[in-house]
């Protein structure tokens, strides 16, 4: 299934054990493995070191090291070629890796003999427009874009139109727009809803709103949503999948749509993946204490190691 395996590096983790299991892996299955030029210091013999552009072209699957936000990265960086992605977790409640650093000699193996499934998904394109003298600008966010106030500085005030028509203003903390994915993350925190991985969808979740819309709203594949920043806002930052990567002001415009099939994630066992983030989800609102979250968890669920 694949000849050359690209490498993410979390950028600040170690993920040497794992650099050394992708090392030892590639001669003997064949495979060619390369990384980016921002992680040269990190990757050691054995891996070859690549631009970025010739890293998009070459790699016929990614080996995300990290948690939710690498695998994002990696995603977003081979969005114009969608190749799949495989997860290993050096994060912490992470949704979209699966693959934990001790399981993945196994998993390396499953992969270049095709034994994997194949996950599709969405993403929202965001096209920026600004004053008159500054070029557009685009985005691409697989879990949510985010439009958040400063510290210090006053809420965050947009009209809000789909297809041309008005719905209304947010004026509240921060609004959220969110995939059916990435629903489960800050839209989630924000009380909006959590919608199937198998929808299609756009919604959109002010946090903490003062006046206007007041509530999430879902919207479908071929609506395209549209938010200009109103006078009252003087200061704001747009977070793509967790970043910050622009200011905001009065008169910036926002256009945005959900690009299908924009990234390919690896899934070893889509169904245990699935029970695993359902248990995440719930436990995310329970009460309790680490010690007394094991009975909660379904037997088969459990990582079961031999007393010491």
């Amino acid at each position: 299934m694949t000849k050359t395996i690209g490498l993410v590096l979390h950028p600040t983790k170690s993920v040497e054990d794992s650099l050394e299991v992708l090392r030892a892996f590639g001669p003997r299955a064949g495979v060619r493995l390369i990384a980016r030029e921002r992680d040269a210091a990190r990757t050691g013999t054995g891996i070859d070191v690549v631009a970025d552009d010739a890293f998009r072209d070459e790699v016929t699957s990614i080996v995300a090291l990290g948690g939710d936000g690498t695998m994002l990265g990696a995603m977003r960086d081979v969005a114009d070629r969608p190749v799949p992605v495989l997860g290993v977790n050096y994060g912490n409640l992470g949704f979209l890796v699966e693959v934990e650093p001790r399981d993945l000699p196994a998993a390396l193996g499953r992969l270049v003999d095709g034994d994997v499934q194949l996950e599709p998904h969405h993403a929202l394109e965001l096209g920026l427009r600004g004053r008159a003298d500054a070029a557009p600008r685009s985005f691409l966010a697989f879990n949510d874009l985010a439009i958040a106030r400063r510290p210090g500085v006053s809420s965050v005030s947009a009209d809000f139109s789909v297809d041309g028509t008005a719905f209304g203003y947010y004026r509240a903390d921060a609004i959220v727009i969110a995939t059916a994915a990435g629903s489960t993350a800050y839209n989630h925190a924000a009380g909006g809803p959590i919608l199937s991985p198998a929808v299609e969808a756009i919604v959109v979740t002010p946090v903490a709103p003062m006046s206007g819309i007041d509530r999430a709203v879902v919207f479908g594949a071929h609506e395209h949503p549209h938010l200009a920043i109103a006078d009252r806002t003087a200061d704001a930052a747009l977070e793509v999948d967790g970043q910050v990567l622009a200011e905001l002001s009065a008169g910036d415009e926002l256009d945005i749509r959900l690009r299908r099939d924009a990234g390919m994630v690896i899934r070893l066992d889509a169904g245990r993946h699935a029970r695993k983030g359902r248990i995440k989800l719930s436990l995310l609102d329970l009460p309790v204490r680490q010690d007394q979250l094991l009975e909660l968890i379904p037997s088969d669920l459990r990582i079961h190691r031999p007393a010491k």
